[in-house]
């Protein structure tokens, strides 16, 4: 049985695609900057549970820590900090959660 060829594009293929995708339409495409670790640049050995200031930073407003893709921490700081955090807050230096 002879498979029906679809008029205008060439037999088995798909259908050509402009170059460039996003369908920008000539606009220059966004560039988003690099986020750097604060503790790298900074060169701070040691991430403190006692500097509230400083590990407060890294917790949202609801108590939540935020996650590396947002604070641009590298992984070994990012696992030190989410440890500080949760000493200060178990000696009552940061909230588990927001108040309601």
């Amino acid at each position: 049985m002879p498979v029906p060829s679809r008029e205008g594009a060439p037999s088995g293929d798909r259908p050509q695609r402009r170059e460039g995708g996003g369908g920008g339409g000539g606009r220059k495409q966004y560039f988003r900057r690099r986020k750097v670790c604060k503790f790298c640049t900074e060169k701070i050995d040691m991430i403190d549970y006692k500097d509230v200031r400083l590990v407060g930073e890294f917790v949202a407003e609801r108590g939540k820590i935020l996650p590396r893709r947002l604070t641009g921490t590298c992984s070994t700081h990012q696992r030190a900090l989410s440890e500080a955090i949760k000493r200060a807050r178990n000696i009552a230096l940061l909230p588990f959660a927001a108040g309601a």
